[in-house]
């Protein structure tokens, strides 16, 4: 059985180094058998991989591309509590989705995060999810995803 980051290499991926915070928090906290991430932004190499509006200055498209490092930045904050190998199953994952008043296409955004999930934990990526519409984030970033995981 190959470990998380092993199925991460390979679809081409890796974990980064955390995101340092932009504001007075933690990247997680565990707290019994489950670490909470903070909100993780889309960044990568240390900038946001895209700024503006969904449906407006950036497409469904990049937002899903947002939606999944910031799933791997949530990885990135997890390994500091924990090995990911130690993930015993995502529980739950909210994806805030900065949009035009108009783009009702959060659930297709947030399946940047699910899909990768599933793709590296399998069955225990499966959890329960919210995708919901805000009119501005931190940075003016397209997407902030946030992560429960049961640890063991």
């Amino acid at each position: 059985m190959s470990t998380p980051e092993e199925r991460l290499a390979a679809l081409g991926l890796e974990v980064p180094e955390v995101a340092a915070p932009v504001a007075a928090y933690v990247p997680a906290v565990r707290s019994g058998s489950y670490v909470y991430t903070s909100g993780q932004l889309p960044f990568r190499a240390g900038e946001l991989m895209a700024a503006g509006k969904v449906g407006g200055a950036v497409t469904a498209e990049e937002a899903f591309g947002c939606a999944q490092q910031c799933v791997l930045n949530a990885l990135a904050a997890i390994r500091t509590q924990v090995p990911l190998e130690q993930v015993r199953q995502v529980v739950k994952v909210t994806a805030y989705v900065a949009s035009v008043p108009d783009f009702t296409g959060q659930p297709a955004v947030a399946n940047g995060a699910s899909e990768l999930l599933g793709e590296v934990f399998g069955d225990a990526g499966r959890h329960a999810r919210a995708a919901v519409g805000v009119p501005v984030l931190p940075l003016d970033a397209p997407v902030e995803v946030e992560m429960i995981v049961e640890v063991g």
